[in-house]
């Protein structure tokens, strides 16, 4: 028996128990963005999105296709502002972050 699990489904279990780790991991995206560590920004918001929202519903949220999704928020991606702020927007709605003014 295993005594460890991937990275991802500790992610997914602790975003899914702790309303307040998915809001730090929603902060940490936005401020990396804001610092110009867009890859990472990309990677931290591609986990939040896998543990919460998943691809398939944020596609039609937003109606983009997934495997434009997914080419967003790929670490080679060169996603525009529109793209990012309408994926924070509906990852927001759905985790009914409050944002500090």
């Amino acid at each position: 028996m295993a005594l460890t699990r991937h990275f991802k489904e500790t992610v997914v279990a602790r975003v899914q128990s702790d309303p307040a780790f998915a809001q730090a991991l929603f902060d940490e995206a936005i401020n990396l963005f804001l610092n110009g560590e867009s890859d990472t920004a990309k990677l931290v918001l591609r986990d939040l999105i896998n543990a919460t929202i998943g691809f398939e519903s944020l596609s039609q949220k937003i109606h983009k296709p997934i495997k434009s999704l997914h080419r967003i928020l790929f670490s080679s991606g060169n996603p525009n502002m529109n793209h990012i702020s309408v994926i924070f927007a509906a990852v927001k709605r759905t985790l009914k972050i409050e944002t500090r003014k």
